[in-house]
């Protein structure tokens, strides 16, 4: 039977055997057969695999990423779904941004302390009131952490 073992697989992909075999449980991959003891795949996995690495880049879950194949194996990529992880991209980065600038601005602040400088009070409102560190679901942007 010809295919790529999994030590071959994992060498190629970068992904250790391990995980090819999580995944393989998870049916997100699927081996062909075995020479002795070790899986062989077909040649497609490692495309497959390279599918798998940019979802999981983007931030979807395996579940979510599952959903993107078709029972055939061939992916089957829902557009609304890559809209709207990019629309959540967004908000984090602007998130981010945001906070980026702010811990920039107190570093450099020429308050006294950290605890009179009005955007590092901003930060601190933000963190207590849970918008720093959760993941934003809301649709709308969230407000800057500074001006």
């Amino acid at each position: 039977m010809d295919g790529i073992d999994i030590a071959e697989v994992a060498q190629r992909s970068g992904v250790p055997a391990s995980t090819l075999r999580f995944y393989e449980e998870k049916r997100l991959i699927a081996s062909i057969g075995r020479r002795g003891l070790r899986r062989l795949f077909d040649a497609t996995v490692l495309e497959r695999l390279a599918l798998i690495a940019v979802g999981r880049a983007a931030g979807f879950s395996l579940d979510e990423i599952a959903r993107m194949f078709a029972p055939d194996g061939r992916p089957r990529i829902d557009r609304k779904m890559l809209v709207a992880k990019a629309e959540e991209l967004d908000r984090t980065i602007r998130r981010l941004n945001a906070m980026r600038d702010g811990l920039r601005h107190a570093a450099a602040c020429p308050a006294p302390s950290h605890m009179e400088c009005p955007t590092f009070r901003r930060i601190l409102r933000a963190a207590a009131s849970g918008a720093i560190g959760r993941r934003e679901r809301a649709r709308r942007p969230s407000r800057a952490l500074v001006r």
